[in-house]
């Protein structure tokens, strides 16, 4: 009970911190933040372990509440960026060879390291050590990723497509709402392949995709732009990078343009996704401080290596996909931006090998 005060305590300081020094935008960012870990790890919402529950257990529960998340999440966040086309923008992504590459590396990735970009997190808020140790190598991998886009675009790519501009808000969320039935009646069909009968669904999952899909729109509404993860990552090991010399940002394609360049001179807590990451952290370890739960099995030798590898490949690819299970799915998705869905189709495929590789090394 006194450690849950001390960090209340903690968090109230630095909230007033951001919003007297800072701004009223980064406090309230903070403090969305902090409801995201805390339901992400109350609940134990993991996009991660849905999937692996679903390939393989049969068990779609997860999968359904990460489909009701969407349909609340896009119902809001459209007809927002319809209204609000010149305030507001969606998480568009370019179709490309480093997408479709990325997210198959990344859905392969995910599964050995047990987390994506905020099941990382908020499972590093948690204390569990594999999580805390994949952190810094996730962005570091984030980091050499965004350095490295401009040669993977160049490979080839098309201009990003939203949904929202192209077929207007009707036609976007029907087409939205339709693919979301399709995945529906696919992961139905799929956990009925399987004799043990499970529950399509989870009471905990259903309310925590509820919070975390309102939590969602209100970053949209607060930053201007949907919820992302991975770039904060990225620009914390860049302005490490930079502070060492060990780059110029200046000769580099993504860091010399001019929103990136502005978030590596500014303070950290300028930027609206590393408020939002820290913010998810310390939601996340003020669950832990309550019910100490971040125990897990211990790893040997090589569970490390081949976990801090797959961390680092989560960052890496990360980038080349335009965003993880958050940035590319969630915010892509729901504010319609068809490289979301292509994001999807080829992460469940990577993932359909990585769980199997996930089992190889007995995790």
């Amino acid at each position: 009970m006194n450690n849950r005060l001390a960090l209340t305590v903690v968090f109230a300081v630095f909230t007033a911190f951001l919003f007297w020094f800072v701004s009223v935008r980064q406090s309230l960012l903070f403090l969305v933040g902090i409801g995201l870990g805390t339901v992400l790890a109350g609940a134990r919402f993991g996009f991660t372990t849905g999937w692996r529950n679903l390939i393989e257990k049969r068990d779609a529960s997860g999968v359904f509440a990460q489909i009701l998340l969407l349909a609340i999440a896009a119902a809001f966040s459209m007809p927002l960026l319809a209204s609000f086309p010149t305030e507001l923008s969606a998480a568009l992504g370019p179709p490309s060879i480093s997408l479709l590459i990325g997210a198959l590396v990344f859905g392969g990735a995910m599964q050995i390291a047990d987390g994506c970009g905020s099941g990382t997190l908020y499972k590093a808020g948690l204390g569990i050590p594999l999580n805390m140790a994949i952190l810094p190598v996730f962005a570091l991998g984030s980091f050499l990723g965004s350095a490295h886009l401009g040669w993977w675009l160049d490979l080839g790519h098309l201009e990003p497509v939203g949904l929202v501009d192209e077929v207007g808000l009707g036609g976007a969320l029907g087409l939205t709402y339709l693919g979301l039935l399709l995945v529906g009646l696919a992961a139905w069909w799929w956990s009925k392949t399987n004799t043990t009968v499970h529950s399509l669904f989870n009471k905990k999952l259903l309310v925590g995709a509820v919070a975390i899909a309102i939590l969602a729109v209100l970053i949209l509404v607060i930053a201007g732009k949907p919820w992302g993860v991975v770039y904060g990552f990225g620009l914390w090991a860049a302005k490490i990078a930079q502070a060492g010399n060990l780059f110029d940002p200046s000769t580099n394609a993504f860091w010399s343009q001019p929103v990136n360049a502005t978030a590596l001179e500014q303070s950290v807590f300028l930027d609206l996704t590393s408020i939002t990451n820290i913010g998810i952290l310390a939601g996340a370890l003020w669950i832990f401080s309550r019910n100490k739960s971040g125990t897990a099995k211990k790893l040997n030798t090589q569970q490390w290596i081949v976990g801090i590898l797959a961390g680092f490949l989560l960052g890496y690819s990360s980038r080349l996909a335009f965003g993880c299970n958050v940035g590319a799915m969630v915010s892509g998705i729901s504010t319609g931006s068809i490289h979301g869905w292509i994001w999807v189709v080829m992460a469940f495929l990577g993932s359909l090998l990585g769980v199997r590789v996930r089992r190889y090394f007995g995790y």
